[in-house]
């Protein structure tokens, strides 16, 4: 069976994959080739998911005055 595609992942389904391929690698269990095809599908969850935080960075809002703005990261930073 082909794993799904990573475009159609959620945040949450491509960590726990990711989290997944850490643990069998750190298990040393795995095999020169099956090694190799797992930390490629890892490099690529982890982009996956390091995207999918940023946009959700970008759609972080603030109510105030009635009206969604966007976040000033400065500020959010110098609290």
């Amino acid at each position: 069976m082909d794993p799904t595609p990573i475009a159609d992942m959620k945040f949450e389904t491509a960590l726990a994959e990711l989290e997944g391929i850490v643990s069998s690698m750190e298990g040393g269990k795995l095999e020169l080739e099956a090694s190799i095809a797992a930390y490629r599908r890892g490099m690529e969850l982890m982009k996956h998911c390091q995207a999918q935080l940023a946009d959700a960075e970008e759609q972080i809002r603030i109510l105030e005055n009635g009206q969604f703005k966007d976040v000033d990261r400065s500020t959010l930073e110098a609290q």
